[in-house]
């Protein structure tokens, strides 16, 4: 009998055995995966399972069922999105924002039917639990952009401004998935980080100590930068016939043909 050769009396070796948190961790990355390429409706626990190369026994070994997996798994998700919003203070305001959105959208093109069940709310997997998820990171995003203002007492509406551009952000990266992503990122970064540069002049507007915060953020701006490129493009608009005039016309209190308010006396 001829002999064996010593590849092929080799034996494979065997793979190791994973722990009891090194099977979890596993399930979980596996199921965020899963939940990032298709909404959580249509992923079972059978998929995780042969995702894994798990049986689904094991898998309700360790989680008694699928939504809780789930929640696990947005709860992970969510310290990996809000840690994004983590900016170092360098640059001029818009550049950091811009660089935060960067990593925003990056975050949203990868998770998309995942990320947007959860946001949408509407899916069957909806849950105390998974709003508790996107309210952190809607706190998170929140709290760091007030670092970067740098205020020490914010003010309420100044608060609502940064909440609703957040809510902005959001319904804007909805559209965006929806519409396949068809636009560049580029482009919905710059607009995103724009519209917040203006509702903060807008709110600046209203509150006097804003206003000399806001002139301090704009004097570290520079040519090219997102509010830059906001101030020409707006500078632009007086090229409209008859765009400045009406302008003016607000500002002094004569629009419409009406004679300006007399002096105080």
């Amino acid at each position: 009998m001829a002999s064996r050769t010593p590849a092929a009396s080799a034996r494979t070796p065997s793979r190791r055995r994973l722990s009891v948190d090194e099977r979890r961790e596993q399930l979980i990355a596996v199921a965020l995966e899963l939940f990032s390429a298709r909404p959580p409706e249509e992923v079972s626990i059978d998929d995780i399972a042969a995702a894994a190369g798990a049986s689904r026994p094991l898998v309700y070994h360790y989680f008694p069922g699928k939504q809780a997996i789930y929640e696990e798994s947005l709860r992970r998700a969510g310290a990996e999105l809000a840690g994004r919003f983590e900016e170092p203070a360098v640059g001029a305001l818009s550049e950091r924002l811009d660089r935060v959105v960067e990593r925003y959208l990056e975050y949203v093109a990868g998770h998309g039917p995942g990320f947007a069940a959860l946001l949408r709310g509407g899916s069957v997997a909806a849950s105390p639990g998974t709003n508790a998820v996107i309210d952190e990171v809607r706190r998170a995003a929140h709290d760091q952009i007030l670092v970067h203002l740098a205020l020490t007492d914010p003010s309420p509406q100044l608060r609502l401004t940064i909440r609703a551009w957040i809510a902005k952000a959001e319904i804007t990266s909805l559209a965006w998935l929806a519409e396949g992503r068809r636009e560049p990122s580029e482009l919905v970064r710059r607009r995103l980080v724009q519209d917040f540069v203006a509702a903060l002049v807008v709110t600046a507007a209203r509150e006097p100590e804003l206003a000399a915060a806001v002139s301090g953020y704009l004097a570290a701006e520079r040519p090219g930068s997102p509010t830059a490129d906001l101030v020409r493009d707006l500078a632009g608009l007086l090229a409209v016939p008859g765009l400045a005039e009406a302008l003016t016309g607000l500002a002094l209190g004569t629009a419409d043909g009406a004679d300006p308010a007399p002096p105080a006396l």
